[in-house]
């Protein structure tokens, strides 16, 4: 294997400016982070949609759909989830500096895992905390993952065998426990209008 010293990237051919000015707006990564089942694959989809609908150019990175094809080799060990969260930031990366809106739906339940995000994306880079609490996740559990916690067969699982740390400064609170997903999606979309109609960076 060549040393990454040893590694020189191309230049690319269109540039990040080129391609935002041809989509008519900025490229950046949105992280909507919170505990299993509130709502951040719902949400990721809704805003996706509405995106689609106003002819602007975004795609969604979940964390499920992750698992189970570019990182399946991935358990929920420490260093399994830093790796799973190292992935996805350089996929990610890739993608805004495409000029595309980079919906990620990912758990990344602690600190020290969402500033890799923060560090890899840079400027480029905002969280969205779907704020739900551990009893209204727990009581929809649609994929029926909290009751398998809680018999010990799922061990580890955040919000039950794992913590999850909330954001401190997320950029965005959605109590996905109150509001609908069409409120939700309609307050990301007033959100982000600004940066993405004007395509200035003040990320």
């Amino acid at each position: 294997m060549p040393s990454p010293s040893n590694l020189v990237a191309p230049t690319a051919s269109i540039t990040r400016r080129q391609r935002e000015a041809r989509n008519g707006h900025r490229g950046v990564a949105i992280l909507l982070t919170g505990l299993p089942a509130s709502g951040k694959s719902t949400l990721a989809q809704g805003l996706h949609a509405a995106l689609f609908e106003q002819g602007k150019q975004s795609l969604v990175l979940d964390g499920d759909a992750l698992r189970g094809g570019l990182n399946q080799d991935l358990g929920f060990t420490d260093s399994d989830r830093l790796e799973n969260i190292r992935r996805a930031s350089e996929l990610a990366a890739l993608l805004v500096d495409n000029g595309q809106i980079v919906i990620l739906a990912m758990i990344a339940p602690l600190a020290e895992l969402r500033a890799v995000f923060a560090e890899r994306l840079a400027a480029d880079y905002r969280e969205v905390w779907c704020s739900a609490s551990l009893a209204v996740c727990e009581g929809r559990d649609p994929k029926g993952h909290y009751a398998r916690a809680r018999r010990g067969e799922l061990p580890g699982f955040t919000g039950v065998g794992s913590p999850y740390e909330q954001p401190l400064h997320a950029s965005l609170v959605l109590d996905t426990g109150v509001l609908s997903a069409q409120q939700c999606v309609e307050r990301l979309l007033a959100w982000l209008a600004p940066e993405l109609d004007s395509g200035e960076s003040s990320f």
